[in-house]
């Protein structure tokens, strides 16, 4: 039985994209050739990735706007590192809102001063900061849009004077933004994109080249650019699965369609959180996540009941990450309608046996 996957990352991934990569993992488009043994210089992967980058501008609305998507290895952890490399001459801004937020202001206080501008540290990150003043001699403001552990998410994004930098590791391509408000976005492949193994970074090339250090060629952004995204051999199956999955958004109406059918998950599961007193929810209502939500039974007593409860029924990966407890439905943009209903029917039975 194909099981209802609620893990939050690497994560569940469209079937047809699943079926379609294994069958290029034998043989790619008939050439007689596996994806994983071809050439990255190869014909074939170079439109693979040449399409790759050009639909991740399309999807966003950034097309002929300034902006180069490049697909490169080590994570949106090496991004924490690599956005000062190229960004930070004296002083930066950072937005914590949780785990990863923490991460990457720990990474950037190498290169140079890093000013918390809000944080809901305070509150163990159940929400998300408002009103903050941002300095307008920042070399730039980072925010990350979705918070994973926590389950809460920007709804509003600031105006700033400064450039604006975004983790969007894992509610990139779920939601309509103006993306053009963005001057540096990146996201790990492994929540709404592909498996693990590579990094969408969409950035305007006319924020580069700003910095007077010496950057590492493997962590220079214009270095990648230049070489159109091969300056090293790239995660050949990443890349590929990464614009199957792009495809198949495109092809069900992108970001608009798939926005919709993440609100219906959401409300539908938070409907549930709110209506039933077995349940806690743990992000405040107003910045709750449509990707991430994390909830807390009400009564400890019935958490082996309802454990053997959701494991029966086929749901995968609902435990909760240890800073908050409890359990953690992950619904991204892979995730079904069906599957939030099935993990709804379940906490509802919880209810009636209670």
């Amino acid at each position: 039985m194909k099981k209802h996957n609620f893990s939050a990352g690497p994560c569940i991934l469209p079937q047809e994209v699943m079926v379609k990569a294994s069958e290029a993992v034998i043989e790619l488009d008939d050439i007689g050739l596996s994806l994983i043994e071809i050439s990255h210089r190869s014909k074939e992967f170079v439109a693979i990735m040449e399409e790759a980058r050009s639909l991740a501008l399309e999807l966003l609305g950034l097309e002929g706007k300034g902006y180069q998507a490049l697909f490169l290895q080590g994570g949106a952890s090496t991004q924490f590192i690599t956005v000062a490399y190229n960004l930070l001459e004296s002083k930066a801004g950072y937005v914590n809102t949780g785990t990863w937020s923490d991460k990457a202001i720990k990474e950037a206080r190498l290169f140079g001063e890093i000013i918390e501008v809000a944080s809901s540290k305070d509150k163990n990150y159940n929400y998300i900061p408002k009103g903050y003043g941002i300095a307008n001699d920042l070399d730039y403001l980072h925010l990350t849009s979705n918070n994973t552990i926590f389950g809460t998410q920007i709804k509003e994004f600031p105006t700033t004077q400064v450039p604006l930098v975004c983790d969007m590791s894992s509610d990139i391509f779920s939601r309509q933004l103006d993306f053009t408000k963005f001057d540096l976005i990146y996201a790990g492949a492994q929540k709404n994109m592909g498996p693990a193994g590579t990094t969408l970074i969409v950035v305007k090339e006319d924020l580069l080249g700003n910095v007077s250090r010496k950057i590492p060629s493997m962590l220079d952004y214009q270095v990648h650019i230049g070489k159109d995204s091969m300056f090293n051999t790239p995660p050949v199956f990443a890349v590929y699965v990464s614009l199957l999955t792009m495809r198949w958004l495109k092809d069900m109406g992108g970001i608009p369609t798939i926005e919709e059918i993440n609100e219906k998950k959401a409300n539908l599961l938070y409907s549930e959180i709110d209506l039933n007193p077995m349940f806690q929810g743990f992000a405040k209502t107003e910045d709750r996540s449509h990707m991430n939500a994390t909830f807390t039974l009400a009564d400890e007593s019935v958490k082996d009941t309802f454990d053997a409860m959701w494991k029966e029924a086929g749901i995968n990966g609902l435990n909760g990450h240890r800073s908050v407890g409890g359990y953690r439905a992950s619904m991204y943009n892979a995730l079904t309608l069906e599957s939030v209903g099935v993990l709804v029917d379940v906490m509802s039975d919880l209810e009636r046996k209670g």
